[in-house]
């Protein structure tokens, strides 16, 4: 695992695969890792940031799900320290807010296929169980463009962290 806070100068005088292993704790797509290594050297995390962004945008399904391979559901005991950081807001949540979120997770992934997925950072379980009630309205096209959309989010994060060691 890459520390926090590795520079961009550091990131752009990585290895091809020390730079692409950083990049998959940002987000576990590979596709969307490899194209950022290619892009480098990048001038200013903002270039970062908008590359990230537009190649997360042409990713194709499968590389997205292999994306929210990399994330635990909301609520869950977090794999990685990122998903704890994240989902810091659901540790103090009480019973009744986390026994939601297992039923909501439940109902989300058997209507769309997938984990339920949102940007955490800074919500409570409160907040975190709104957004998934809501959000088990859309319908299934909808929802994918939610999804990614809080994808990017993280993925904005986790750069940010990497890059310039942002705690949020």
């Amino acid at each position: 695992m890459t520390p926090d806070g590795l520079g961009l100068a550091e990131f752009n005088a990585l290895s091809e695969a020390e730079a692409n292993a950083a990049l998959l704790v940002c987000c576990s797509a590979p596709e969307w890792a490899r194209a950022l290594v290619a892009g480098r050297p990048y001038a200013h995390i903002d270039a970062v940031f908008d590359t990230a962004d537009a190649v997360l945008a042409e990713l194709s399904e499968a590389q997205i799900d292999r994306a929210l391979d990399g994330h635990p559901r909301i609520g869950a005991r977090p794999d990685t320290a990122e998903s704890a950081r994240e989902q810091a807001g659901v540790a103090g949540a009480e019973d009744a807010v986390r026994a939601g979120l297992v039923e909501g997770n439940l109902a989300y992934e058997e209507k769309f296929g997938h984990i339920y997925l949102v940007c955490a950072t800074g919500k409570s379980g409160d907040e975190l169980l709104e957004l998934l009630t809501a959000r088990l309205g859309n319908d299934p096209e909808t929802e994918r463009r939610v999804m990614r959309t809080e994808l990017a989010k993280i993925n904005r994060i986790r750069l940010a962290r990497l890059l310039v060691g942002a705690a949020e």
